[in-house]
């Protein structure tokens, strides 16, 4: 049996992305003219695989990618620079190592190194700083480009963003550097907030769904290629899935998997695999809800709803307005609730938004 075209755990590979050459287009441009960028969306819109793609297509650059997500300290920031760098292609690698002998740092072994006993180890709050040099010092003899992913997790350490303006600020003509974050309102503050080290320093692009015209494109064309006929399958995909990324590939995978080879879609294929999906996120979504406080809960249950959180379905839940209002805040902060192309309030996770319609109705 083929494998499933519609790989959907984890990011794709860069010859696995589609649906997005306007965007792409657009970051590399950026990227050619040292831009400072920022890309924001919601988790799972495929941040990280557009990235990854655009390094695959930056054939002239070194890419430097440092994963900033979880990170709560100096320390965890040393790891993550010391990890990329570690990690970059040949050039840099070469480089970095070089350097870091010079500043006394093994590169690759910064983890080990701060796991030693009090007395022996190094001082993250130093070590961190002069992560950042070398990044630096290194990009300016080989063309790098610097992918700061999870972004807005350098908030969660005090100073820190402050310490990576101070080394980066002299060089954006030098090095292209794309910071991402999955929490839209913490990435817009960061470089919107004149309070904020990184204000005004660098372009905000969003990352939005995919168009019905992308969904159809990679829905039918996986379909055809394995000898499967999609018929409404695009079409019935990207009606529940709203073209959110990643949800987009689930659904078109359990469609794949429920037509049978040489078959084609029908109104039963589709229920069947509507169904078993459905039955197999349940307690994943469960716990997803289950994990806000009780007001984000109510919010979530009535925008799933396509209902005012300060309307009626707001009295019948017990909603108080001001509770509403500082729930909607907080999701739409978090990028739990967006605002589709109609300005209409969403739930960002179309499953989580069918989960909660299909499991708990308001009236």
């Amino acid at each position: 049996m083929n494998p499933s075209p519609f790989p959907h755990q984890g990011p794709l590979s860069p010859a696995e992305v589609r649906g997005r050459d306007d965007l792409l287009a657009d970051l590399t441009g950026r990227v050619t003219r040292r831009a400072v960028t920022a890309l924001v969306g919601p988790r799972r819109y495929g941040k990280t695989s557009v990235l990854r793609r655009l390094a695959a297509d930056l054939t002239e650059v070194t890419t430097v990618w440092v994963d900033l997500y979880g990170v709560a300290s100096a320390a965890d920031l040393a790891v993550a620079f010391d990890t990329a760098l570690d990690s970059a292609g040949a050039p840099v690698r070469a480089t970095a190592g070089r350097l870091a002998l010079t500043a006394q740092i093994d590169l690759g072994v910064v983890k080990a190194t701060l796991s030693r006993p009090a007395r022996s180890r190094p001082d993250p709050d130093v070590l961190f700083p002069t992560l950042l040099d070398l990044v630096v010092a290194t990009a300016l003899t080989t063309p790098t480009m610097l992918v700061l992913d999870e972004f807005s997790a350098i908030t969660t350490v005090p100073a820190a963003a402050a310490k990576l303006r101070t080394a980066l600020q002299h060089h954006y003509r030098d090095i292209a550097i794309v910071f991402a974050g999955s929490a839209p309102s913490v990435m817009r503050t960061l470089f919107t907030d004149r309070e904020e080290p990184f204000y005004g320093q660098a372009d905000l692009v969003d990352i939005g769904p995919l168009d019905r015209t992308a969904v159809h494109g990679i829905v039918t064309d996986g379909f055809i290629s394995t000898g499967r006929d999609p018929e409404r399958g695009a079409a019935l995909v990207h009606d529940l899935a709203g073209g959110h990324p990643q949800r987009t590939m689930q659904l078109a995978d359990a469609l794949w998997h429920h037509t049978p080879d040489g078959g084609s879609v029908t109104d039963e294929v589709w229920a069947d695999a509507l169904t078993e999906l459905r039955e197999r996120i349940a307690d994943p979504m469960s716990r997803i809800f289950d994990g806000h406080p009780a007001s984000a809960r109510k919010t979530l249950r009535i925008v799933a709803h396509d209902e005012s959180p300060h309307g009626a379905a707001g009295q019948m839940l017990a909603l108080s307005k001001n509770a509403a209002t500082k729930a909607r805040k907080a999701l739409l902060d978090n990028g739990d609730l967006i605002r589709d192309t109609d300005n209409r309030l969403v739930v960002t996770d179309p499953m989580l938004a069918d989960w909660i319609r299909t499991t708990l109705p308001i009236f």
